[in-house]
């Protein structure tokens, strides 16, 4: 049983990280219908640009205080580089097909990357622990540490400060008119630029904040670690349904568990530890074939 527990948690420890990036790819679908696909590297930009402050700023120890000026900093700035992707790079080109926004997501990826290669190196760089890491004994040999508690806390407390956002202010008002009709919007005097820029915002920070939680929990950083997580993010948004914020937070949630339990139970059912990554995978083209809605998403006709 507490083998099971410790499995539990690290699944849904995971899958809080997997939840948070998710989130961006189903606001930004449920906006603009774009996979952006450049968004898994925003949550390494979130990672790198906490490192780098936590060295400018002296925060190379322990230190409360450290960690939420660096989380912040990094959720800010990042915030101000997914606008600056959707102002440069998708906003001169909505107008086109869904095809040409598609390739240029991932041709904004692989600049990303590919710069962060040729100024850093490729090497992962060791992230300065923030925290004092310490561990607290549940029953057996089941225990939690200080990083899975401050993923929980923090991720649950930004899921639920951006579900207040889109559905207690006038902005997360003018976000679902968006997705709703982007051209009725329009009529309505809603400045449909500016609410996309505040949503690839929202969603930067949130990549961000996964960026430097993830960095706390496993202290390894390099230029490509957004490729794959940032992969397995999407996959959570499409089985919870894409353009469903519930359902992203459930899909990563799940894809975590499943993960973690490959790991721990494979195993015994003869699926080798080495398939973690493929698992992920494997379930999103289950969902495509089975229910390609996602777990929480409905069908929508499109009328001709």
């Amino acid at each position: 049983m507490d083998t099971f527990v410790q499995q539990l948690i690290n699944g849904l420890t995971i899958g809080a990280i997997y939840a948070l990036i998710a989130l961006g790819y189903t606001m930004v679908y449920g906006i603009l219908r774009l996979i952006n696909f450049a968004h898994g590297d925003i949550y390494m930009v979130g990672a790198f640009v906490g490192y780098f402050l936590a060295f400018q700023l002296g925060f190379t120890g322990p230190s409360l205080m450290g960690l939420v000026v660096v989380l912040i900093g990094s959720m800010v700035i990042a915030a101000l580089v997914g606008m600056a992707i959707e102002r440069f790079a998708y906003r001169p080109i909505r107008k086109y097909a869904r095809m040409t926004t598609l390739i240029t997501a991932i041709g904004v990826s692989l600049l990303i990357e590919n710069l962060f290669v040729a100024r850093l190196g490729a090497a992962p760089r060791a992230f300065p622990q923030l925290l004092q890491e310490q561990s607290y004994t549940l029953f057996g040999n089941a225990a939690i540490s200080k990083s899975q508690i401050l993923i929980f806390a923090v991720s649950v407390f930004l899921m639920l400060l951006l579900q207040w956002i889109i559905f207690k202010t006038r902005v997360g008002t003018a976000m679902r008119a968006v997705s709703f009709n982007l051209n009725s919007a329009k009529l309505m005097g809603i400045n449909t630029d500016v609410i996309i820029s505040v949503t690839f915002a929202l969603g930067s920070a949130l990549a961000a904040a996964g960026g430097v939680l993830t960095a706390q929990y496993n202290p390894q950083i390099d230029p490509l670690m957004g490729i794959i997580t940032g992969l397995k993010a999407f996959v959570a948004a499409v089985l919870g349904g894409i353009g469903n914020i519930p359902g992203a937070v459930l899909g990563g949630l799940l894809i975590g568990l499943a993960e973690t339990f490959v790991v721990g139970y494979g195993q015994n059912v003869g699926v080798p530890t080495t398939f973690r990554d493929a698992v992920a995978f494997a379930i999103l083209i289950l969902v495509l074939l089975f229910r390609p809605t996602g777990l929480l998403g409905s069908s929508v006709q499109e009328k001709v």
